[in-house]
């Protein structure tokens, strides 16, 4: 069997990544719908954001933390379904598994407010500090 031509390999490729990104995107869609903490990740990692290019700071460690969150949110939610599905009644392991990777998100949250402090208290005490100084005793 010969294989088909470069052009049609190219369409067939696009196609199936296409499909593929409607996957991703439905259960994008799904997770912002159902799940409020992921919400609320999404609009603090857009105040961060925002808090980098107004502080004029990189954004690199900032995104890469607010990115691991979602992401792990994203991981958490399709674990909980598939422990749902598989065990839809109450079991110590299913117990153990959804616990487990809302640990890993608490996790990374902890982390990634450690790493905003590490970015942000020095340019907000450079911008507030002559005003803390100046203060009455």
């Amino acid at each position: 069997m010969k294989p088909p031509p470069a052009a049609s390999t190219s369409a067939l490729s696009w196609r199936r990544w296409q499909r593929s990104a409607g996957f991703a995107w439905a259960g994008l869609r799904h997770t912002w719908q159902t799940q409020a903490n992921f919400r609320v990740e999404v609009v603090l990692g857009s105040l961060a954001a925002t808090l980098c290019w107004a502080l004029r700071v990189s954004p690199a460690p900032v995104l890469l933390c607010c990115a691991l969150v979602l992401s792990l949110e994203l991981v958490n939610t399709a674990l909980e379904a598939l422990t749902d599905l598989i065990s839809p009644e109450h079991h110590p392991a299913a117990k153990i598994a959804k616990d487990a990777a809302a640990g890993a998100v608490l996790l990374a949250s902890i982390i990634s407010v450690v790493v905003g402090l590490a970015v942000f208290v020095p340019p907000l005490w450079r911008v507030f500090s002559p005003f803390v100084l100046s203060l009455p005793r």
